[in-house]
């Protein structure tokens, strides 16, 4: 078996695991949902699930993965050999999100290619979003494009490429995500956006919300698909994982604020401070942004720079999830690394045909009233994390024992939020796992609505 790569620094490891978690769910996801769940209320549970709730399992995952210096799918069998499934079911995950999400990552290509070659006020345009989806010729060079420029990066290793990718892109985008978000709060109007952003409304509050921000907590922060495990069996013994997680969580909460300041605001602005602007959904970046560049009279530069910013993160969490899956076949079956790679990026390619047809050819195809992509969407972020969640906290309060990672994180931490840990790995964390688990089952059968 050829050597484990290693992370060459702390800093490294930290912008690596923090470009996993800072993608599509950041810039895309988080300003819809907080748009949709109240604005400065929503921004409130998520902060606090993330400094609680996320550290707990963060810390887990990270002294799990540096402790048997192996990727989900063989470390809880080396813990425990009756726990082998759960590296199993961990592994899953990432091997059905990447195909799709490499779609999404099409598409972002798509849309700055348009506004970098000064076709803003065609994205502007209704029906261009839904013309798009109709075009799968398109649609599978632009994955192929993203597909494979992922495969690229990974092909270099953990120090060469992951590390090396992430160490020089992650302030790029930090940068670029700056950048855009003085633009927007500077905007005429722009004002109201800020206070729905950062003045909790208790009107607002609703138990669907604080459901959906530990949601969004749960998928932003790359959890329970063995990613963090698997940059955890990268990271040296002297690195201070407790101090690297925290970092990891004020980068990721960074940039989770900077695209809701990016979006938010701009939206008020344009449209005379009316709240209904921000119903669009999973739409609102794609079919709502451009219509505001199109307006602010440098469409092409501030386009052009905003799905940019998109392309790079989305391009930070499609190298993470391929890492988790390349990894975990070299330690189960020994292959070689680089074969490995290219065969996890043809077949990565290929599976993401579906989806793309079920938006044309295919578009008749339906599961409980899902696209094939939704449903793929439904399964891996609904069901399989909460599930892996949830047998994870179990696994290490009442299987192994929290002593263990106890013992991992003080082999280079002081461990301060110790006391923490304990009650929310043994109590807390499962209870909300199951809610978002059955919130979710309840959603998708039409019971409830979130």
């Amino acid at each position: 078996m050829e050597k484990r790569g290693k992370f060459s620094t702390g800093l490294g490891f930290v912008l690596a695991a923090a470009g996993s978690a800072v993608g599509l769910g950041n810039i895309w996801r988080f300003p819809y949902l907080t748009a949709k769940y109240g604005g400065g209320i929503f921004l409130i549970f998520y902060i606090l699930l993330t400094l609680t709730f996320g550290y707990t399992l963060m810390v887990t995952e990270n002294a799990i993965g540096r402790k048997c210096g192996k990727s989900a799918l063989m470390a809880f069998g080396e813990l425990n050999r009756k726990w082998k499934f759960l590296g199993v079911l961990a592994t899953i995950v990432p091997m059905i999100i990447l195909p799709y999400y490499n779609v999404i990552g099409g598409w972002v290509i798509k849309y700055a290619k348009t506004f970098l070659t000064g076709q803003h006020s065609l994205a502007a345009e209704d029906g261009f979003f839904e013309g798009m989806l109709a075009s799968p010729g398109e649609q599978l060079l632009f994955q192929f494009l993203f597909s494979l420029v992922t495969t690229l990066v990974i092909l270099r290793g953990v120090q060469k490429g992951v590390e090396k990718f992430s160490t020089v892109l992650m302030p790029v985008l930090v940068v670029f995500a700056i950048v855009v978000a003085i633009y927007s709060i500077t905007l005429p109007g722009a004002s109201v956006g800020l206070k729905y952003l950062f003045v909790p409304d208790f009107k607002h509050f609703s138990v669907q919300g604080m459901l959906a921000a530990l949601g969004q907590m749960f998928y932003s922060l790359s959890l329970a698909m063995g990613i963090m495990i698997a940059y955890g069996s990268y990271l040296p013994k002297k690195s201070d994982l407790e101090k690297n997680v925290s970092r990891i969580e004020i980068f990721d909460t960074g940039i989770a604020l900077l695209a809701a300041l990016m979006i938010i605001p701009a939206v008020f602005a344009f449209s005379g401070g009316d709240e209904s602007a921000l119903g669009k959904g999973p739409g609102l970046m794609f079919v709502t942004l451009p219509k505001v560049f199109e307006r602010m009279g440098m469409s092409t530069i501030m386009g052009s720079l905003f799905f940019v910013l998109v392309l790079l993160a989305a391009l930070t969490s499609s190298i993470s999830i391929m890492e988790t899956i390349v990894a975990s076949l070299c330690d189960r079956f020994g292959w070689n690394r680089q074969k490995t790679t290219v065969g996890v990026g043809i077949g990565t390619f290929l599976v993401g045909i579906p989806p793309i047809l079920g938006y044309s050819v295919w578009s008749g195809v339906t599961i409980g009233g899902l696209s094939i992509l939704d449903m793929m969407d439904f399964i891996t972020n609904s069901v399989l994390m909460p599930i892996v969640a949830i047998l994870t906290c179990i696994f290490v309060a009442y299987v192994i024992g929290v002593a263990v990672v106890h013992d991992e994180v003080k082999s280079s931490s002081a461990f301060k939020r110790q006391k923490l840990f304990d009650v929310m790995i043994k109590y807390i964390a499962p209870v909300l796992i199951a809610a978002i688990l059955i919130s979710s089952i309840l959603d998708a059968l039409g019971i409830i609505k979130m």
